[in-house]
């Protein structure tokens, strides 16, 4: 018998994912070299931690307290709704050159951007689903300035 997936606890995974993404961003933006880039990635780094503002927000309308996210490797197995698709190995961003901070970025934006359509797709509250479905574009955009900038980068080294 399948396992009914409670959204709070799909909201909570997609919290930790923008918390996550947030500092994956002030990592990138250290490394940018571009100040323009780097300013655009910060940007960047604030839209995470408004995305991360309105899914507290809708966890809030269903009655529940906002907590802390959980680590990426402790995030719960939430069965029929596999969150797995959803994660993205951030390896040791600390370690990564700029070139391979951008493919991250990217991967993790096109995760997160799967995350808000398919939680769109589910969700029965009207409000809850356009702030997801805005969510997806303002992910997706990011993804494409990200792949706009690897390619300039991409064009320097040729």
């Amino acid at each position: 018998m399948a396992k009914f997936v409670p959204i709070d606890d799909i909201l909570e995974f997609a919290v930790a994912r923008e918390a996550e993404s947030h500092q994956l961003y002030k990592v990138l933006a250290d490394r940018a070299q571009n100040p323009a880039m780097r300013e655009l990635i910060l940007e960047f780094a604030a839209e995470e931690l408004e995305h991360k503002a309105k899914l507290e927000l809708e966890l809030m309308k269903l009655g529940k307290v906002v907590r802390e996210p959980e680590e990426p490797e402790e995030a719960r197995d939430l069965a029929d709704f596999d969150l797995a698709r959803y994660i993205v190995d951030t390896g040791l961003p600390l370690h990564m050159d700029y070139e391979d901070l951008l493919l991250l970025g990217m991967k993790k934006e096109k995760a997160a951007f799967r995350l808000y359509i398919d939680l769109a797709a589910i969700v029965k509250d009207r409000e809850a689903r356009e702030t997801l479905l805005s969510l997806a574009e303002e992910e997706a955009r990011h993804k494409v300035q990200l792949e706009i900038d690897y390619d300039n980068l991409v064009r320097k080294g040729e």
